[in-house]
């Protein structure tokens, strides 16, 4: 599939600053199943191309701007060409181990409840792979994709609700707590894909059986509405190391393994690592970001046929 996507993010610093430094991470990655036909990145207008690989196989670009910084303006533009890979990671090159990815961090610390719930998920699966699907099919059934942040996956788990990078991080953790390498990813994802709808009660959403019809309704609602507020950002899935293949990419927010509706761009070891942009102005000042993603299926954007497995 060729996808078109425009990611742009408007930064303010208050007061103005005397210097901003900026780390991008929004190149989107090359490997079998994902090929750049075409991409540029603006900050404030100049362009902008990575300055180094960095052990997770991102592409990364630094820059330090200087006298009385106010706002940054930040567009990511460009067309990747996909192919469904079955969420198999193949031919992507990054110098860091699996073991790295076992590391915890605040974000994605398992507690006994993660634990249990991991542990009872793959009970009965007959191979690695066979687990990696039931945890996240566990992690879906648990977790209502409402937009409700929380700080940390146990969190999240607690309150049976979250974004797509809570509920992540809570798969991530699981998996971790199984001494199974677990990262997160970012990326851009097709909304209107085929078998993966944004409409929670599709996947597992806020209206729940018992309450009364308004009451359903006003949740459903408010649920659809905090899943269209994070469609502005990039969208987070998980990648497992699952033995004898390798990395597979599994997004518990929609219950299915990424597909050509996809587009990756970077990792880390939780959302806040793995972040495509970040901005430390000096003296003080504070900063606040907007932004908008737009992912169309563009001009001969037929899906194309992988022929993967997860094999």
């Amino acid at each position: 599939m060729r996808l078109s996507v425009r990611h742009a993010v408007t930064v303010s610093v208050s007061p103005a600053a005397p210097g901003v430094a900026v780390r991008l991470k929004m190149f989107p990655a090359a490997f079998e199943g994902q090929r750049t036909l075409a991409w540029r990145v603006l900050l404030n207008g100049e362009a902008a191309a990575p300055d180094f690989v960095n052990g997770w196989g991102d592409g990364v670009a630094t820059r330090f701007l200087r006298g009385g910084v106010s706002a940054l303006e930040i567009v990511a533009a460009g067309e990747v060409e996909t192919t469904d890979c079955a969420g198999v990671l193949r031919g992507f090159r990054a110098p860091l181990r699996p073991g790295v990815c076992l590391r915890e961090t605040s974000r994605t610390r398992p507690d006994a409840a993660i634990a249990a719930l991991a542990k009872e998920a793959v009970a009965g699966a007959a191979t690695p792979l066979d687990s990696a699907h039931a945890l996240q099919d566990a992690v879906t059934r648990r977790i209502a994709p409402t937009g409700a942040a929380h700080q940390s996956a146990a969190a999240a788990l607690s309150a049976g609700e979250g974004g797509a990078d809570e509920i992540t991080h809570v798969l991530i953790a699981a998996a971790r707590s199984m001494g199974w390498p677990a990262r997160f990813v970012y990326g851009y994802r097709l909304a209107d894909a085929p078998g993966a709808s944004d409409a929670p009660d599709e996947a597992g959403g806020a209206a729940k059986a018992g309450t009364d019809e308004a009451e359903a309704a006003a949740e459903a609602e408010a649920a659809r509405s905090a899943m269209v507020a994070a469609l502005t950002q990039p969208h987070g899935w998980a990648e497992l190391w699952v033995e004898g293949i390798g990395w597979i990419g599994f997004d518990a927010a929609h219950d299915l393994c990424p597909t050509d509706a996809y587009v990756r761009l970077c990792s880390g070891l939780d959302a806040v690592d793995a972040a495509p942009l970040r901005v430390h102005a000096e003296g003080g000042a504070e900063t606040s970001a907007t932004a908008e993603v737009a992912v169309v299926a563009g001009e001969g954007g037929g899906r194309q046929a992988g022929g993967q497995t997860q094999q």
